[in-house]
């Protein structure tokens, strides 16, 4: 009977899951909103919810392992989130929990070293050595740090429009982009309240606007974005030398955005990262399966999945 291994990314905005036999081959996948133990409104309950459809149709005694990519969280609480959505879905023995950006390293290549640059609903730099995280810069939640992140942008594009409307920066489009009124009032009110019902991910739902924005001229948007890239440069550059790989990963810096673009100027020799759940598998074969090939397998047909 081919054994299974589970990789997960718990992103803030959305989790994914992925389902390979031990030679590497994807059997499922399954797909929930997010699972940031800090911005997320229900981790655990999404974690549950990606592994239940992941591992549709599938025997859970055939698990062996898995590995689970979370951001935003002390160790101690995400394994307890962890656990719990392991448990309710019925798989036997005890998943690993990992930083997000080795994961989403080990999505993109098979190479032991390198550095990954993450900007997606939070944003961190990480230095990979011999697969495990040497150095962190930045990743210090939606509150107090992940400058450059997708709720970093948000908020500052609310605050853009709130000038704006008080007649204390530039006009900006943004007051009408982000459809959250024509008062200050308005404003206000419609934030407070989507964070208190959907959590602070809520507000990484203005960095897409934010960013097309920019695109289309808008002053204010555009210095929002441009303040974003010199940010997220500075925490890469903040890691010092290394060798292998830089990995760009989150949907703002591997998807065609003006942010993305700004950061590539600066590093043109980056990869992008593409399926952090096939690297967390990726991860959880080389423990139980230690073999290379495997994991060069999982992320080639993850790519042209």
């Amino acid at each position: 009977m081919t054994a299974l291994i589970i990789g997960v990314d718990g992103g803030g905005t959305s989790t994914r899951c992925v389902v390979v036999s031990e030679h590497g081959e994807v059997a499922g996948r399954g797909l929930a909103e997010g699972a940031n133990v800090v911005s997320a409104a229900d981790p655990a309950g999404n974690l549950l919810a990606a592994l239940r459809d992941a591992m549709r149709g599938l025997d859970p005694s055939r698990v062996v392992g898995g590995v689970f990519g979370l951001a935003g969280s002390g160790a101690g609480r995400a394994g307890k989130i962890v656990a719990e959505a392991w448990r309710s879905a019925g798989l036997p023995g005890r998943p690993y929990v990992v930083a997000d950006v080795l994961v989403a390293f080990a999505g993109a290549t098979a190479e032991p070293d390198g550095a990954v640059l993450l900007a997606g609903t939070g944003a961190v730099a990480a230095r990979i050595t011999g697969w495990d995280v040497a150095k962190v810069v930045d990743g210090h939640g939606w509150l107090v740090g992940d400058e450059g992140s997708g709720v970093w942008i948000g908020r500052q594009a609310v605050t853009a429009a709130l000038q704006a409307v008080d007649g204390r920066g530039v006009r900006t489009d943004l007051v009408d982009r982000l459809d959250l009124g024509a008062t200050a009032t308005e404003i206000v009110s419609r934030v407070y309240a989507m964070v208190a019902d959907q959590g602070p991910a809520s507000l990484g739902r203005f960095a897409p606007v934010t960013d097309q924005a920019a695109r289309d001229g808008d002053e204010a948007a555009l210095t929002i974005v441009i303040d974003a890239a010199r940010r997220l440069t500075r925490s890469a550059r903040a890691l010092g030398p290394f060798t292998g790989p830089l990995v760009l990963a989150g949907s703002l810096l591997t998807r065609p955005t003006e942010l993305s673009r700004l950061v590539r100027q600066e590093f043109g020799d980056a990869i992008p990262a593409r399926d952090g759940a096939a690297g967390a598998a990726a991860l959880g074969l080389r423990v139980a399966f230690p073999s290379a090939d495997a994991h060069r397998r999982l992320i080639g047909d993850a790519h042209a999945a």
